[in-house]
């Protein structure tokens, strides 16, 4: 690998590094507006949408410049590509962000409605798998890497749990419903950015190893 690719992969490693800290704050915010009803917050995380996809189409450009300029093979072809398709999901993660936001700032005008108690280690897990995904990425890391599409399924039963308590509440008290259906729109765009940061990981085991696992049972990845 010449001096000047090496320079330009890393450059391009940096800036989908800012980008992932973006979108993960973006998606701790929302859902702190989300619990707090925090009109001010959601709105930071609306308003800060546009400069991330900005920097999406940036770094994209960046990836065409190494393509064309470098013409990588083999292992540094495989992070050019990583690159590109980590760059769009993260771009969507943003996006689920200033859904969840726009929730937030319809409850706030509602009348007090608890959070499901699962929602908070949602987030929780859910955040971690967006720097999981992205710390696999910087160090090679395909170990940490398969932890993260492990911990979907973790995701994917806290949202399972929110529905169901929901549904139960609405089931209860026909007044929650406006407020239930929010909550739940909520979690699955938790759900959905847990499945973006799968994406992420398993783009992480073909950038390394080249193997492409996606469409596999967890035990064949």
């Amino acid at each position: 690998m010449s001096k000047h690719l090496q320079h330009d992969l890393e450059r391009l490693q940096r800036s989908l590094l800012d980008i992932g800290a973006r979108v993960e704050d973006a998606v701790r915010k929302s859902i702190i507006a989300l619990e707090t009803r925090r009109a001010d917050l959601a709105l930071e995380v609306m308003s800060g949408d546009p400069g991330i996809d900005q920097a999406e189409v940036e770094l994209e450009e960046d990836c065409l410049k190494v393509l064309a300029l470098h013409q990588p093979v083999a292992a540094d072809l495989r992070i050019v590509a990583a690159c590109l398709k980590i760059n769009n999901d993260l771009e969507r993660i943003g996006d689920l962000a200033v859904n969840i936001a726009e929730r937030s700032a319809s409850l706030e005008r509602a009348l007090p409605f608890p959070v499901p108690v699962g929602l908070g280690p949602m987030t929780d897990r859910t955040v971690g798998m967006v720097r999981e995904c992205l710390d696999a990425f910087v160090r090679s890391d395909t170990a940490l890497a398969r932890r993260v599409l492990h911990d979907d399924n973790i995701v994917d039963d806290h949202n399972r749990e929110i529905i169901h308590e929901m549904s139960e509440r609405m089931k209860s008290d026909s007044s929650q419903v406006d407020d239930a259906l929010l909550i739940l729109s909520a979690s699955k765009s938790l759900e959905r950015i847990a499945d973006h940061a799968t994406n992420i990981a398993e783009d992480v085991v073909y950038m390394v190893e080249g193997d492409i696992i996606r469409h596999r049972s967890e035990d064949d990845a």
